[in-house]
C-alpha cells in the first residue's frame, strides 16, 4: 500500500464527508493505493456514524473509535500502530489542511529520501492569540532541539512507515513529533510550505490550556532530550554532589569534635551547630535523588507495554 492517511478528530461531523471526498479525489487522480484512518477521539456528535457510513461506501476508509477522549497524541499513537502504507500522512479533520499537498509530500519521502516532512503554514488564518504563542514555542523548540523547523505543530506531516513504527507519541507530545523522531535517529527531517485554510465548520477544540500544556511539554522535551534515556546521569549526578557536600560537612564537624576531645576542651553539641543540619539534609536529598535516578533507569528499561489506550469500536481495521 502506498499511503496511509491518519486523521485524529473530535466532533468534526460536518467536515468529514467533504474531507473524505477531497482525499479520495487526490488519491484517485494520482493512482495511489491508500487507506484513510479516521481516529474518533471520543466525539459526542455524529462523527462516528458518518465514519461508519463512509466506510460502507469506500473500503479504504477505516475508523477507530476511542473509548473516551484521550487527546490528539493518543489518537495518533493508535493510528500509527495501525497504519500500513509506505508513507503515512497526518492531517487535521477541520479542512484547514489541504489534501492537495499529499502528492508532493509523498514525493519528498519516497524520491528525496526524507524520514519526515513537516508542513509549514507560512500564511495562517488564525487569530493573533493563537499565532503569537505558536511562534514563541516554535522559536524555543528550535533552540532546545537544534532542529531548524518553522512550524513544529503543523498537523499536516508525512512520514516513512519506519518512523511511525519506531516512535512513541504520548501525553501532549504531538506538538514535538519531529523532535521525538530525531531522538530515535531519524536525522533527515525536512519542511514544506503548505496551504492553510480558515476553519469552515465548527469551532477550534483548543483553549488557553494548550499554551500552558505546551510550555510544560517544552520543559519535558528539554529534559528528555538531555536525560530521557539515562535518568541516572541527571539525578545520580546531582544526588552524588549533594551527598558529597553533606558528607564533607559531617567529616569537618567530626574532625572538630575529635580535636576538642584530644585537647580535652569542652566540645559543643553537634545538634547545636547549624551546619550539622545542613549536612544531614544534603545527604538525605542526595540519597533520594540517587534513588530517583536508579528507579528511573529501571522504569525506562522495563517499560514495554505500548497498548495503553482503550478502543471501543473499529471499522475496516484489523483488531489486535
Amino acid at each position: 500500500m502506498d499511503i496511509s492517511v491518519v486523521i485524529p478528530l473530535l466532533d468534526e461531523a460536518e467536515s468529514l464527508p467533504e474531507l473524505h471526498t477531497w482525499i479520495k479525489r487526490v488519491m484517485d487522480e494520482n493512482s495511489f493505493s491508500y487507506e484513510i484512518l479516521f481516529l474518533d477521539d471520543g466525539s459526542k456528535d455524529d462523527s462516528w456514524k458518518i465514519i461508519e457510513d463512509l466506510s460502507k461506501g469506500n473500503p479504504s476508509a477505516k475508523g477507530i473509535r476511542m473509548r473516551r477522549n484521550y487527546g490528539k497524541s493518543a489518537a495518533l499513537f493508535v493510528g500509527f500502530e495501525q497504519a500500513q502504507g509506505d508513507v503515512v500522512i497526518t492531517m487535521d479533520a477541520d479542512l484547514q489542511d489541504s489534501p492537495d499537498e499529499i502528492p508532493e509530500l509523498v514525493k519528498m519521502i519516497k524520491e528525496e529520501g526524507y524520514d519526515l516532512v513537516s508542513g509549514w503554514k507560512k500564511k495562517r488564518y488564525d487569530p493573533i492569540t493563537k499565532t503569537v504563542p505558536t511562534k514563541i514555542f516554535n522559536w524555543a523548540t528550535r533552540k532546545i532541539s537544534g532542529l531548524e523547523l518553522n512550524d513544529f505543530n503543523c498537523g499536516l506531516k508525512a512520514y516513512s512507515n519506519d518512523v511511525v513504527k519506531n516512535i512513541e507519541v504520548y501525553g501532549e507530545m504531538h506538538r514535538y513529533i519531529p523532535v521525538i523522531a530525531n531522538w530515535e535517529g531519524y536525522s533527515k527531517i525536512g519542511e514544506k510550505v503548505v496551504q492553510h485554510q480558515s476553519r469552515k465548520y465548527g469551532v477550534t477544540k483548543f483553549g488557553w490550556n494548550r499554551f500552558i500544556n505546551g510550555f510544560l511539554d517544552l520543559l519535558s522535551i528539554f529534559f528528555m532530550s538531555k536525560f530521557g534515556k539515562k535518568p541516572m546521569h541527571f539525578f545520580g549526578l546531582i544526588g552524588t554532589l549533594f551527598f558529597l557536600i553533606g558528607s564533607s560537612i559531617a567529616a569537618w564537624l567530626g574532625v572538630q569534635k575529635l580535636v576538642h576531645i584530644i585537647n580535652r576542651t569542652p566540645a559543643p553539641l553537634l545538634a547545636d551547630n547549624t551546619f550539622f543540619f545542613i549536612g544531614l539534609i544534603a545527604m538525605i536529598i542526595g540519597v533520594q535523588l540517587f534513588l530517583a535516578g536508579f528507579l528511573g533507569e529501571l522504569f525506562s528499561r522495563g517499560r514495554q507495554d505500548r497498548n495503553v489506550y482503550g478502543i471501543s469500536k473499529t471499522v475496516g481495521v484489523n483488531e489486535k
